[in-house]
């Protein structure tokens, strides 16, 4: 079985990373959306949030599941036999770090491949950033976040 994980914050989850996901369940027999626990971010959504967020809209896609971790992503990979980890790139400048993150992570795991996903060109300007400052502005976000992430994000920013 050929298991890639897909691995973020998804703080929240936007239809770019919707569209990797999608494109992934199409190449792969399993892909695992992996919700990072990152202490260096201060996340809108707790990790239990975004995993609940993640499973509702990923839910038709029988191939997908969602899990949470914490630690070395490739660890999280070797423990679910994973052959590939997915990262995607939105622009050039996305890929100097990506590059960076993949190189390092060939150098703990070399069995691990990274294999780097563009998102469709009308998500390329698309962020988890900017669809919580346009949400926090009293902005439209229905257009960039699954219906159950906007219903979350405006629950959220009522408080």
């Amino acid at each position: 079985m050929r298991t890639v994980i897909y691995p973020g914050s998804f703080d929240p989850l936007t239809n770019g990373h919707l569209d990797v996901v999608e494109r992934a369940s199409k190449l792969f027999d399993r892909v695992i959306v992996a919700v990072a626990a990152n202490a260096d971010k201060r996340p809108m959504f707790t990790q239990a949030e975004r995993k609940r967020q993640i499973s509702t809209a990923v839910k038709p896609m029988k191939n997908v599941e969602v899990a949470t971790f914490q630690g070395l992503l490739v660890d999280f990979a070797e423990a679910h036999r994973a052959q590939a980890i997915i990262r995607g790139l939105r622009a050039v400048s996305d890929f100097e770090f990506e590059f960076q993150l993949a190189l390092m992570n060939r150098k703990l795991k070399e069995e691990i491949e990274t294999i780097f996903m563009m998102p469709r060109e009308s998500y390329t300007f698309l962020s988890s950033r900017l669809v919580k400052e346009i949400a926090g502005l009293g902005g439209e976000i229905g257009a960039f976040v699954p219906a159950n992430v906007e219903r979350a994000l405006k629950r959220k920013l009522k408080r």
